[in-house]
């Protein structure tokens, strides 16, 4: 277990507070179950979603050609700096 210290303005504590409330979780565990949703949701596809990307031969053919550039270091690295 790690502890987290971060800032956040009033308005987004409010609306994380709210939201906690509403689930009867405690704002650390909110914000914990929170974050795995995000994640998971964001990181995975469902069945559905595989099966059509799956099923795009161009968007498979561009993939391959991607890992085979990538295999003959056929590819340019690109650093992007967000100003903030």
């Amino acid at each position: 277990m790690k502890t987290l210290t971060m800032s956040i303005d009033d308005s987004t504590y409010q609306l994380i507070k709210l939201a906690a409330e509403a689930q009867k979780r405690n704002i650390s565990n909110f914000i914990e179950y929170a974050t795995l949703q995000y994640l998971t949701s964001s990181q995975y596809v469902d069945n559905n979603e595989m099966n059509e990307i799956l099923n795009d031969e161009e968007l498979i053919q561009n993939l391959k050609k991607g890992l085979d550039d990538i295999k003959n270091g056929d590819y340019t690295k690109v650093m992007y700096i967000k100003n903030v």
